[in-house]
């Protein structure tokens, strides 16, 4: 069975599903909902992850993630994973560290079920922000500079 909440977070909300073993996903950009179902342990942990993350973004993520992807996808997300927090690196460096293209890397990070937790964010285009959550400018850009900013 799995369990949604919506989570309000500084620019927006965030829709968190999960079972009673794994995150299942995070969406950014939720519409409010009320169809939210009952909430999990997990769901508990994850809220309070994220609260810690909007506090320190040093925050260590430990919950158990329902990864689905492609086998570069899941390269990918990993690569992330190991990006410090406060640092980027663009779609460039990305591809070429897993022998790919840039434009593959941006289509791994649109996949991304987990953004934050899996930190998109913090993958950028050599010359600028790139893309986010599918945008190169308006409201989702906006919360990718947000989140580079506070990692800072």
């Amino acid at each position: 069975m799995e369990f949604q909440a919506i989570f309000d977070a500084p620019f927006g909300s965030i829709l968190l599903s999960a079972d009673e073993k794994n995150v299942q996903g995070i969406e950014l950009f939720a519409a409010s909902s009320n169809s939210v179902s009952h909430s999990t342990t997990i769901l508990q942990q994850l809220e309070q992850q994220l609260n810690a993350y909007f506090s320190n973004p040093h925050t260590q993520w430990d919950l158990p993630l329902a990864v689905r992807g492609t086998g570069f996808q899941q390269k990918v997300w990993c690569y992330m994973q190991a990006i410090p927090v406060g640092e980027t690196r663009s779609y460039g460096e990305v591809a070429e560290a897993l022998n790919s293209s840039a434009r593959a890397v941006g289509n791994a990070c649109r996949a991304n079920p987990f953004p934050i937790v899996v930190p998109c964010h913090r993958i950028v285009s050599k010359t600028g922000l790139g893309g986010f959550a599918g945008q190169t400018s308006g409201d989702r850009i906006n919360v990718k500079q947000w989140l580079l900013d506070h990692e800072r």
